[in-house]
């Protein structure tokens, strides 16, 4: 389930609020990624990847879209410079032996598990169905294998149209990215959809509001309707097809939906500014109108994704 709001480094102005990050990496791979989950599955069912797939993940997080790449057999390398937290869990769901063996850690509810396969002589990871996996901590630059194929396909999950100026970071690491992918390789980018088609962007609000003093780190904005297009345009892609998915965001009750939104790190500048009994009061309030009757929260939203290809 996802999208898993974009998460975004603890803004700088201002007190920093402290956070176990530890559990917050925990929340977010058990409660928040899986809610992009339609999304990736839409993406993957238009380009099959499979063996002979190559893929570079942008900003993998804990790995779940990697997880599902090398499930369908593509070789897959994740790269993140954000939370050393998150990549230690992408490893442990990517890396590890076999499901089940003495000493694997355990993956997050609900999560596919890769295949064991043979381990290739020298690599980094572990074998599945269509080669290796690799997780790799820094900039796509990084990623780079000087005595491997270029990538064919190159995703960036981390949905764009949350915050002021993500787009340009995502431009940033897409510049990074592109050198290392062979020509025609596709490319992923995907976004928030419509504000009036996505309820989470109600609470959303909320954090922009409580931190109106620190506004200057980073605040809300509707997605605009171009806003993936001009990211290709800018970085020299061609696009070639997009979509929309229907990602609800779905928690067991409300405690839940608290845990998976502060997860992402959209909220930190809120805390910083109002207090973290005062956010947790306002989250809550803003969460009531997404109430069913059973307890669970049900918030309804649409994201978008666009293909593009490498000239």
């Amino acid at each position: 389930m996802t999208p898993t709001l974009v998460r975004q480094h603890t803004p700088h102005a201002g007190a920093a609020p402290r956070v176990d990050l530890r559990a917050r990496a925990r929340d977010w791979s058990e409660i928040q990624e899986r809610m992009l989950v339609p999304l990736y599955e839409a993406v993957y069912e238009r380009l099959d990847p499979g063996d002979g797939t190559r893929m570079l993940g942008l900003e993998c997080g804990s790995g779940l879209a990697l997880l599902m790449a090398a499930a369908r057999g593509a070789t897959v390398t994740g790269v993140d410079s954000r939370s050393p937290e998150l990549l230690t869990l992408a490893r442990r769901r990517l890396l590890s032996r076999a499901p089940g063996a003495p000493g694997t850690p355990e993956t997050s509810p609900g999560t596919p598990e890769i295949p064991e396969g043979p381990r290739p002589h020298g690599a980094r990871g572990t074998g599945t169905r269509g080669g290796t996996a690799r997780i790799v901590e820094g900039s796509p630059g990084d990623a780079m294998d000087p005595s491997a194929p270029a990538f064919t396909l190159v995703t960036a999950f981390e949905p764009i149209g949350c915050l002021a100026g993500d787009s340009d970071g995502l431009g940033a690491l897409l510049d990074g990215a592109t050198p290392l992918a062979a020509r025609g390789a596709a490319v992923v980018l995907a976004g928030w959809g419509p504000p009036e088609r996505c309820a989470t962007t109600s609470v959303l609000r909320v954090a922009t509001r409580l931190a109106d003093p620190l506004r200057s780190a980073g605040s809300w904005r509707p997605a605009l309707r171009d806003d993936l297009e001009e990211v290709a345009r800018r970085t020299g892609l061609r696009p070639d097809g997009s979509g929309r998915v229907a990602c609800p965001f779905g928690y067991a009750d409300a405690r839940s939906a608290a845990r998976g939104l502060l997860s992402t790190g959209l909220f930190d500048a809120a805390i910083a500014a109002a207090g973290q009994e005062q956010v947790d009061k306002e989250l809550a309030e803003a969460l009531h109108p997404y109430r069913r009757p059973d307890g669970t929260v049900w918030m309804p939203n649409v994201f978008r994704y666009l293909i593009a290809r490498i000239p």
